[in-house]
């Protein structure tokens, strides 16, 4: 993390957000204070103007200015330009808003987050720096956690195989004194989009394994196989599903030390994969008897294809087991990938994708992947890794609550929320009398990059090495990864840009940007933030609608009713 020096005038280009609230005034009536709950702004000259719970002896009621924050729904939301409002099943209006900025106070501890037009205004008057980029958080410099009220936020995670969707809510309760009823309204402060990087992982072990099976292999001195004197820990996992559980883990710890979490919610979803594979539910028995219940594998497949090569037809030959999906670009053993073909075809096939080999045939490439189930390897890696997630969350010294899949589904079908990993964080945990009111109108992506490897060799296809590298991974004062604002002022890149970079010894750099690679002198790029294993970018956060919904009653031939 590398702080700005207060002295140091902000660029717009620091700040995130859109350029529609830059007119935006921080603390007037119905606009987004710095608390980022949407209540009107204290008077001024009492003393307890910018209220956000920075001046301990401010005497505000905190049930009124949550409750009146949350329930307050679209016009508040919208009141300072941040987004658009939607309607859900239950009629009730839900707002998008800008995403929030975090806020530290002078010794680094969270307090309470803030709207962006607050963050520029408190920037603007210097009485914050800015403290990270991404996310990008403000350290206030005249206040401190211990005169501040701080009523905490809640982790919400929505853990996959793929990706994890991670969302930072805050519950307003109200009370209703005639009907005796406690209402509950969540509003969605922050969402990341976390890709992890497992199969990349499983590709890398692959060839590393590929590679020392050579080695032992080859015409060179004998060394003996290590994995039988190997003992492995209770609790391990392979490095692709560890990987899921440790960037999970690093964006949530990262997430606590900028926002003041007080729990997390986590869902716990368990699949079962014998049900799933047999496409229909099973009691008893049934569990007891796969798909190769009473076959062998060559068996069954001389049975299913009716003893023929499925790409040419021939039969009468001797027919060799294929794999639809080649196992080099991912495929499984499941019996659903494996096929039969003669020695030509598998030959000529190879590595080939099916849809690239049959591009020619649209016919029998339909009847192929007619044979082809979903893999499971998605449900395995849940399966496996369910229960570990749950015990390393809890080493952040915050309450974890883990919660079932089927409720946050249920929870989602309930609002009438769109699919995505994002909007299912926001479901996850108790909604039952819950109502959300507000999502983050925009994402921040995650993408684990790594951050780098310990080898200083290049090895050629056999594993050997064919190529040396430097010693040292910083040159002139940057590394690899690094987050940096590069200022060309003359030549075919001329402008500024932003993006993370690779470095060379020689000093000129090579800068990744959304419109390609630029490489540039060290002397024209300054540092925004060290490199932390991660890249980031920004999207829209998908249309809320939940799109099954619109179109089961178009079907019906009413009108989709839109959030």
């Amino acid at each position: 993390m590398v702080p700005f020096s207060s002295s140091e005038q902000t660029h717009p280009a620091v700040l995130p957000q859109r350029q529609a609230l830059e007119s935006v005034v921080a603390d007037t009536p119905m606009s987004r204070h710095e608390t980022g709950h949407g209540l009107p702004a204290a008077q001024s000259g009492t003393g307890t103007e910018h209220g956000r719970g920075e001046i301990g002896t401010c005497a505000f009621d905190t049930d009124r200015r949550h409750a009146e924050a949350a329930l307050v729904t679209a016009r508040a939301e919208t009141a300072a330009g941040n987004g658009s409002t939607h309607h859900n099943r239950q009629g009730s209006t839900v707002a998008s808003g800008a995403a929030v900025v975090a806020v530290l106070d002078k010794n680094g501890c969270p307090l309470m987050p803030c709207h962006p037009a607050r963050a520029r205004e408190l920037l603007a008057k210097g009485r914050a720096v800015v403290a990270r980029h991404t996310p990008f958080t403000i350290r206030l410099k005249d206040r401190t956690r211990a005169e501040s009220t701080v009523i905490g936020v809640a982790l919400r995670i929505d853990p996959g195989s793929v990706g994890t969707g991670i969302a930072v809510t805050t519950d307003a309760h109200t009370h209703d004194p005639g009907t005796e009823e406690t209402r509950c309204a969540r509003r969605g402060l922050y969402a990341v989009e976390l890709v992890h990087r497992g199969s990349q992982i499983r590709k890398k072990m692959g060839q590393r394994a590929n590679h020392r099976r050579r080695r032992r292999s080859a015409n060179l001195r004998y060394r003996a196989p290590r994995f039988n004197n190997r003992a492995r820990k209770e609790g391990w996992l392979p490095p692709s599903l560890q990987h899921r559980i440790d960037t999970t883990f690093g964006i949530a710890s990262r997430l606590t030390r900028l926002f003041p979490v007080v729990e997390i919610h986590v869902e716990r979803v368990a699949f079962d994969v014998h049900a799933m594979s047999a496409g229909r539910d099973l009691t008893g028995a049934e569990y007891q008897q796969g798909t190769l219940a009473g076959y062998e594998v060559r068996e069954y497949l001389l049975e299913k294809w009716g003893r023929t090569c499925a790409y040419c037809g021939a039969k009468d030959i001797p027919l060799q087991v294929e794999h639809i999906h080649p196992r080099s670009r991912g495929g499984s053993d499941r019996i659903t990938n494996l096929t039969l073909s003669c020695e030509s075809c598998n030959q000529t096939k190879a590595a080939t994708p099916v849809d690239v080999f049959l591009h020619g045939k649209p016919d029998l490439l339909r009847r192929v992947l007619s044979q082809v189930k979903t893999p499971l390897q998605g449900a395995s890696v849940m399966n496996a890794t369910r229960f570990q997630l749950t015990r390393t969350l809890a080493q952040l010294g915050v309450p974890v609550r883990p919660w079932s899949g089927g409720r946050t589904k249920c929870n989602r079908s309930r609002i009438g929320l769109a699919k995505t990993h994002t909007l299912d964080a926001l479901a996850v945990g108790d909604l039952d009398s819950v109502t959300l009111v507000r999502f983050p109108s925009t994402v921040l992506v995650a993408t684990a990059t790594g951050r780098g490897s310990y080898a200083r060799t290049r090895s050629d296809k056999y594993g050997f090495p064919r190529l040396l590298l430097p010693r040292q991974k910083r040159f002139f004062g940057y590394a690899t990864g690094d987050l940096v604002r590069a200022v060309i002022r003359t030549g075919r890149y001329a402008g500024a840009h932003k993006g993370r970079i690779a470095v060379r010894s020689t000093g000129r750099h090579r800068l990744a940007t959304p419109a390609g690679h630029i490489d540039t002198q060290y002397t024209n790029l300054r540092l925004l933030q060290r490199a932390d294993g991660y890249s980031y970018a920004t999207k829209d956060e998908a249309d809320p609608v939940d799109v099954h919904s619109a179109r089961s009653s178009s079907r019906r031939g009413d009108t989709p009713r839109r959030r």
